[in-house]
């Protein structure tokens, strides 16, 4: 008797690299919780009395973002394109709100807003709406991509707009950041490498006019260029930082000096749970702590790059090589503002900092990844019929 399979629809599962992608990400996530919670308890209980409060909230977003990343997994690919004008619209518009009664300024930049007893930075929102409307535009246009007039209109005017309501705020760190995401997306998307090349010369051609029109950008980009040390002029000033997150990683040397016994966290180290807690995990961690956080960034790199080698899809493409960019791009600025190689920009550890609103938005970027990812699984094709997709020719320069 030949028994009969009924087929039934199946779910797509995740597939490998999504699973290695979601557990770096919760890997990072926890030791942002532990970290934060060292770095913020002695001068939170200082100036509180209670040394936890900074560390339940980090929580708390760490929740949340967690619970979206998993909840925007499992929404089907198609949705993010036909939402992608709506997304970016809603990002711009609440980026409009820090110009209203509801903005605050934090940091001299005004880039936050008050809602409901909390500060909501909503660029970080709007990197993620930027991502998925470039990476629709790219998908819609596909190779006419390739001339100079598609290339330009209508990503670089409608791009330009949303970095210029956060510039407007004099939040120059993380325009660039904006601006990397950008390029990446197009990059990744298709979009010709010498279209890249100008502008990317053009971008920083602007960013370098603005960092050098003045104010405390000018001066903290002259402060890097002399060179910080304990005895140079800027040292009580414009070199505390520096120097002092300098201090923190040689004082951890190889080992650290163990969970919760850094020094720099007892006032020394301005932003030690933020834009400068991997200062406080070299200190604590020592160099094998570092190095392991950073081959989670680079492992997390690793996996989207070798999705994005096997898709055929530009929109897929375009959205994982921005994530990318954000993700891994925004952590290795991090770590060279750090270790002195770039001047202070004020750009958080993605996933270790403290700070909800990027926490919560990069791993709201992560679900997105994953719902892409399982869209594509099971739709591999060889390497030797990729090249006849459009879109999947060898890149033009």
């Amino acid at each position: 008797m030949t028994a009969t399979r009924i087929g039934l629809p199946q779910r797509r599962r995740l597939s490998r690299d999504a699973i290695v992608l979601a557990s770096v990400s919760i890997a990072l996530v926890a030791c942002g919780v532990v970290m934060v919670l060292s770095a913020s308890s002695v001068e939170n209980l200082i100036a509180t009395g209670d040394p936890f409060s900074i560390a339940r909230r980090h929580v708390a977003f760490a929740l949340v973002g967690v619970a979206l990343m998993f909840v925007l997994s499992r929404i089907p690919p198609a949705f993010w394109r036909r939402c992608a004008w709506a997304l970016l619209a809603s990002g711009i518009a609440l980026q409009l709100l820090v110009f209203t009664p509801l903005g605050f300024a934090s940091g001299g930049n005004r880039n936050w807003i008050s809602l409901g007893g909390f500060g909501v930075q909503p660029s970080e929102f709007l990197k993620l709406a930027l991502i998925i409307w470039i990476a629709h535009i790219i998908a819609a246009k596909g190779e006419l991509m390739s001339r100079w007039q598609h290339a330009v209109i209508p990503i670089v005017p409608v791009a330009g707009l949303g970095l210029g309501t956060v510039m407007l705020g004099k939040d120059l760190g993380t325009v660039l950041i904006m601006g990397a995401i950008a390029l990446g997306a197009c990059f990744f998307g298709g979009m010709r490498l010498h279209h890249i090349v100008i502008a990317v010369v053009t971008a920083a051609g602007a960013a370098l006019a603005v960092a050098l029109s003045g104010g405390t950008r000018q001066t903290r980009i002259a402060a890097w260029f002399e060179g910080c040390s304990a005895t140079s002029d800027n040292y009580l000033d414009l070199c505390w930082q520096t120097v002092h997150g300098w201090n923190a990683l040689a004082l951890g040397g190889v080992t650290g000096a163990g969970l919760g016994n850094s020094q720099m966290k007892w006032g020394w180290l301005p932003e030690a749970n933020n834009d400068f807690i991997f200062a406080i995990i070299g200190e604590e961690l020592g160099a094998i702590g570092a190095v392991v956080v950073l081959a989670q960034f680079v492992l997390f790199g690793v996996v989207l790059t070798r999705v994005i080698s096997r898709s055929h899809d530009r929109f897929v493409t375009a959205t994982l090589g921005g994530i990318l960019l954000w993700v891994v791009g925004q952590a290795f600025v991090n770590v060279a503002v750090v270790l002195g190689m770039l001047p202070v920009l004020g750009v958080p550890l993605p996933m270790i900092s403290a700070g909800g609103s990027s926490l919560v938005s990069i791993l709201a970027s992560i679900g997105v990844a994953l719902s892409l990812m399982r869209g594509t699984e099971g739709s591999r094709m060889p390497s030797d019929a990729r090249a006849a997709v459009p879109g999947h020719a060898g890149r033009r320069v």
